[in-house]
């Protein structure tokens, strides 16, 4: 079993895609915690706001077993991945971490960059797992979204929103 982080993004019917992303999950896996959803502006090009949050959950499944149910989850909610990632969309799914796992190549981004570069990953993901460590610098993402959060200018809102 590994522990397993993935952020959702929605910036398409927010509310509706969102709810229907963790309970795809929910009916996955067990034991799914969810961070509260942030809206946030779209990154890469002029959009709606997106909301986002991050779910993590224990998963017996190879990468590239929860790879493709990560993008059967995106398939059924009218996601259509073609070649621009810059561009409103309904769902986004993507995998952040995979247990302790350095994934890089062959389509795999583990853990993945964005965690990083971007509050409206890293503070979700500080929410759900505070403790837990980055797999490549050691650091834990509350000390990571700690050090963001003094310089961050990016608009990043939390939004009550049942996800039960």
């Amino acid at each position: 079993m590994r522990q397993v982080a993935v952020s959702i993004g929605s910036n398409i019917d927010r509310e509706h895609n969102v709810r229907t992303a963790v309970r795809a999950l929910r009916t996955r896996f067990d034991g799914v915690r969810c961070s509260p959803v942030y809206r946030s502006e779209a990154v890469g090009f002029d959009g709606p706001h997106f909301f986002n949050l991050v779910a993590a959950f224990m998963s017996e499944l190879s990468v590239l077993e929860l790879l493709a149910g990560l993008r059967e989850i995106e398939s059924r909610q009218g996601r259509a991945r073609a070649g621009n990632n810059f561009d409103s969309r309904p769902i986004d799914i993507d995998l952040l971490l995979f247990g302790d796992e350095v994934l890089y190549g062959q389509g795999l981004d583990v853990p993945r960059g964005e965690i990083l570069d971007h509050a409206h990953v890293l503070k979700p993901l500080s929410v759900v797992l505070p403790a837990g460590r980055h797999p490549v610098s050691g650091e834990s993402y509350a000390d990571l979204w700690s050090q963001v959060a003094a310089k961050s200018v990016a608009l990043l809102e939390e939004i009550e929103l049942s996800l039960d």
